[in-house]
């Protein structure tokens, strides 16, 4: 583990190692969600199931997720579908005034 002396940063300095430790965890927990999903539908395929069929109610088939558009900047493994609310990389990345053609998968 690291040892900072927090005391000596400014108020700058420690909100940006904030929404950095923020962005960390949530990228580590999306990552581990995404890992526990494949071994799952691993799982369900090996006994002639889909994943959605057997979280569906009545075992009835649910539709696909949609398939990835774009793609995180930084971290490949998060993507989006380009349906549904914006994630906020996404929006950071345009109001930065890049280009959304330059995430696409």
């Amino acid at each position: 583990m690291v040892n900072l002396d927090l005391g000596v940063l400014t108020l700058k300095e420690l909100q940006q190692l904030q929404k950095d430790v923020g962005k960390a965890i949530s990228t580590y927990e999306d990552r581990h969600m995404a890992e526990a999903r494949a071994k799952l539908e691993v799982m369900a395929k090996e006994m002639g199931y889909s994943l959605s069929e057997l979280l569906s109610p009545g075992g009835k088939k649910v539709r696909a997720p949609a398939a990835a558009k774009y793609r995180h900047p930084e971290n490949p493994a998060i993507t989006w579908s380009g349906r549904g609310r914006k994630p906020q990389w996404f929006a950071e990345y345009v109001n930065a005034g890049k280009e959304p053609k330059d995430l696409a998968v």
